[in-house]
């Protein structure tokens, strides 16, 4: 086993009854082993091997912490404290001291031993600051006692073990790290995240890639948070305080999705307090890749680098091919394993044969299987690729998944499978099926979805983002417990939720329209194999023969590179970054704009994606762009340096996260809305806090339009014509006739989604509204997802400018409301993280009405009181609800103490 960081040594324990490795921490300072008589620590500077007086009081400390090893346990970190202290002081006495001729060369050597002493220094202090609490990886057994009881895992696989004692992880260096899908990899980040918590007294931030995962994790490790004393927080959707409270007793985990936690880090930075934050964790670390969601992960990642060098980065994932690239750019270290805790087992289909996949193979597809399957010729024509055969080789008893290429692929194959199925299939865990209609219905206040209800009789059902949030959770929660045996879904379900399945049917080699990517296709296939059931999972992909050689490319290919993607979008990621380092005083100049940029993974990358033009003249023209936008002013200052300051707008639209292509169009429309605001309706303000970039997303029904055109009332009819819709142009659109006067498309499409949130927010009924525009009812939900998040967007865009006063408490009430959609009643309830309408009526129907009556409930008495709910489910709602009480209540007790500290500039006499 490696040594323990701070002289402690990992030993074999001889009392343990299972015979396995324990640390025990012993207080052996040796320190012969960091420089011994034979060894020259700092290579050939004279200036420190010529300096006998260095030694010398190293064999002084050395004397003095034989003394020091007699006393009581408790006083280790003193000790440690002491050695720090003392070395420090010698080192840098030693490097300070003055000759009477130096020369050049010596001054240079000084400095840059001077450099590296300091280096070690912050690293002795690092060490110094960490307390081993106890024999599970430096945590107390009570850790190891939860995850068995919470979690159900009794020990670590042996990559795990390893992974955790790596040099890397003991010394805080960045760490990547990356397994197949269902390795283990989060149960690593989780242990790491509790050591900076409770042995680094630090907060951790871990960003996650979407807002269902991060309420997924708030759930799952708000239990940890209460039993090991620290808040779980969320930042996800238009949730999160910035700056965060700033906590005295307690430390924080930032639960983060990848937009929230730039705006964190931002929020840190600009209040000097980023190196409160001891640990960043990123799981999917591969999204760096990912469009314009990468450009800000990129973005965040490297503020971090740049402004604090002591908060350690750690990043997972399944799907990395170029980690050479990401390990410059995080200086990481990097561990990768190919363990997979159920072995996969990968084929092909073609024609009528199965296939084992071997890429090693020159023909890469080895025979396993003739198919010969009694098809009709009516069958045969309806399902020709044999999906319905290959899917009850093993439903009902064991789970299959099958992955679609559009959303009503999905559906369609989920009705053709049901009309085949023998009537057996009906009779299995029948009343479970049943009460699961019940609450599908529920969710929908009535109304079910007509494919689910043919389906889920049969244990069957779709799974994609035409689903409400609620029946998401549901169809979910429902296959993890085994009433439904099978979902036909899209490829984001891969990415988004763990839910295994025995066999993995892949049912085309293509997302939509385009081919499969490798990735893409690995984080399906990963699905299969469903650990502590299955001993082994296997997945099928149906071939054509068109695709036969494109598959084997596919199959036999490396991982695809994650590239930097600060140029995607015309370099809206590159002008962004540059916007908001000028905002928080990261840089000043263009020469500190540089050396930041170098701090980068697009730098990293400069030859590969900047190759029209450098990477300085990009940053140049990025500078120029932002002035002529208004955003940024470029003076001189008394030294003739040019000096970049942000401008009022320059603040809001960072401070915001605005996208810079509709900043100055954002700040036309609120100065307009100010000449006439509406304010005996919400319609006005929906307007302006309806999502540009969701316009382009949906084209009016102009009849639909029209009609509900005609039920506003006369006040939000001229606000209409004020903002550029007037009555006359939609009823000439609804007859069909042509529109001589020209109008803003953009303005006519965003007016038409506003009367669709508007709708919604009246009814709170997302079927009758999804009727009423004949949009699906998965839109319309994202949608308002989408319209509460820019809501908080445009809440801190307006501000900081003095302007826009008036917005303040009128869009804190809309983002309140987009939030969470529902009678006033249920707000309460839904704040606690994965409790969704349909949970949250069911909970104030029982007499749970607040946020402190769920906290102080008895799971067991929820279990009988709400129907399906599980004791596991019961369990994660009390823990998230009493956690959420307690970060109140502690942000309460911050605010009196505050208020009653005696103010340190106080007048004396």
């Amino acid at each position: 086993m490696p040594a323990k960081k701070g002289g402690g040594q990992w030993v074999h324990d001889q009392g343990n009854a299972e015979g396995k490795e324990q640390p025990i921490f012993r207080n052996e300072y040796k320190l012969s082993e960091c420089c011994s008589d034979n060894e020259d620590l700092f290579g050939d500077y004279d200036s420190i091997v010529g300096d006998s007086s260095f030694l010398a009081k190293l064999e002084d400390v050395e004397l003095d912490m034989g003394k020091r090893e007699k006393q009581a346990a408790d006083s280790v970190p003193k000790a440690r404290r002491s050695m720090t202290e003392q070395l420090k002081r010698a080192m840098l006495g030693n490097a300070t001291t003055s000759s009477p001729s130096i020369s050049r060369l010596a001054v240079q050597k000084e400095a840059v031993v001077t450099e590296e002493i300091s280096v070690a220094v912050q690293a002795m202090e690092s060490v110094s600051t960490e307390t081993d609490l106890g024999p599970f990886f430096g945590l107390p057994s009570k850790v190891k006692d939860l995850i068995s009881k919470l979690r159900g895992i009794k020990d670590l696989y042996d990559w795990q073990k390893t992974c955790l004692t790596l040099d890397s992880v003991q010394q805080r260096k960045n760490l990547i790290y990356s397994l197949p899908t269902s390795g283990g990899k989060t149960l690593v980040a989780e242990i790491l995240i509790l050591k900076e918590l409770m042995c680094r007294k630090k907060d951790a931030l871990l960003i996650l890639p979407y807002i269902s995962l991060v309420q997924e994790k708030v759930r799952g490790l708000a239990s940890f948070g209460l039993e090991l004393d620290f808040l779980v927080e969320e930042y996800a959707g238009s949730k999160g305080k910035f700056p965060p409270v700033k906590r005295r007793a307690k430390n924080s985990l930032y639960i983060a999705t990848i937009e929230k936690g730039h705006s964190l880090v931002n929020s840190l930075v600009e209040t000097g307090r980023l190196d409160s934050i001891g640990l960043v964790v990123v799981d999917e670390l591969h999204m760096l890749g990912d469009g314009n969601r990468g450009a800000i992960l990129e973005m965040t990642l490297t503020k971090v680098l740049y402004v604090s060098r002591d908060t350690q980065i750690i990043g997972m994932s399944a799907t990395l091919g170029n980690t050479g690239d990401l390990k410059t750019f995080l200086k990481a270290d990097n561990y990768t394993n190919d363990f997979r805790p159920v072995q996969l087992k990968e084929y092909v289909k073609l024609r009528d044969s199965i296939y084992e996949v071997n890429p090693i193979e020159e023909e890469c597809f080895r025979l396993s299987r003739p198919l010969n399957f009694k098809y009709s010729a009516n069958m045969q024509k309806i399902d020709p690729d044999h999906i319905i055969a290959l899917v009850t080789e093993v439903i009902p008893k064991h789970s299959c998944l099958v992955f679609s290429p559009t959303k009503k692929n999905c559906e369609n194959v989920a009705v053709m499978i049901c009309k085949y199925l023998k009537k057996e299939f009906l009779a299995y865990k029948e009343g479970e099926k049943a009460m699961l209609l019940e609450e599908l219905r529920a969710s929908g206040n009535g109304s079910l979805c007509p494919v689910l209800q043919k389906t889920v009789p049969y244990g069957l059902a779709y799974h994609h983002s035409g689903l409400t949030s609620d029946e998401r959770k549901l169809v979910e929660e429902a296959y993890s417990a085994g009433v439904l045996c099978l979902l036909t879904c899209t490829s984001t379900l891969a990415a988004g939720i763990n839910l295994p399945a025995r066999r993995v049917i892949l049912r085309s080699p293509y997302v939509a329209t385009a081919f499969l990517k490798r990735s893409q296709y690995k984080q399906m296939v990963g699905r299969a194999g469903r650990a502590g059931i299955d001993t082994s999972g296997e997945s099928i992909l149906i071939l054509q023969d068109k695709d036969k050689l494109m598959a084997k490319q596919l199959l036999s290919s490396p991982m695809e590179k994650c590239y930097s993607n600060l140029m995607h979008d015309n370099g809206k990621g590159i002008q962004s970054l540059i916007l908001s380092l000028i905002g928080l005083n990261i840089t000043k100049s263009l020469v500190d704009i540089k050396e930041f940029m170098s701090f980068t993974l697009l730098s990293v990358q400069e030859g590969l994606i900047c190759q029209e033009k450098s990477l300085w003249d990009i940053t140049e023209e990025s500078v120029q762009f932002l002035k002529q936008k208004g955003l940024i002013s470029v003076s001189t200052d008394l030294g003739n340096n040019t000096v970049l300051t942000i401008t009022k707008l320059g603040k809001a639209t960072y401070k915001g996260s605005i996208d810079l292509t509709y900043s100055d169009t954002l700040y036309k429309d609120l100065l307009k809305g100010l000449e006439s605001l509406m304010l005996n309706s919400f319609l006005h303000l929906i307007y302006l806090v309806t999502p540009y970039d969701v316009v382009s997303q949906c084209k009016p029904d102009w009849m639909v339009y029209y009609r509900q055109f005609s039920m506003l009332s006369a006040s939000e009819q001229r606000m209409s014509a004020f903002v550029g819709v007037p009555e006359s142009f939609v009823a000439r659109k609804a007859a069909g006739q042509s529109v001589k006067k020209t109008v803003d498309t953009v303005v006519v499409n965003r007016l038409y989604l506003a009367l669709v949130l508007f709708s919604l927010l009246k009814e709170t009924d997302l079927w009758s509204v999804s009727d009423k525009f004949q949009l699906p009812r998965g839109f319309i939900q994202n949608l308002l997802s989408s319209s509460s998040a820019f809501s908080s967007c445009v809440l801190h865009f307006t501000e900081e400018l003095e302007e826009f006063w008036a917005y303040k408490a009128l869009l804190t009430e809309l983002t309140r409301r987009l939030t969470y959609c529902v009678q006033p009643e249920l707000i309460p309830l839904m704040e606690v993280a994965g409790v969704l309408e349909v949970r949250a009526k069911q909970l104030y129907n029982a007499g749970y009405k607040t946020l402190a009556h769920l906290a102080n409930a008895d799971p067991n008495l929820l279990v009988r009181s709400v129907q399906n709910l599980s004791k596991r489910q019961a369990k994660q709602i009390v823990a998230s609800a009493k956690m959420l009480l307690t970060e109140k209540a502690v942000a309460l007790q911050e605010e009196v103490d505050d208020l009653l500290t005696l103010p340190l500039d106080l007048p004396s006499s």
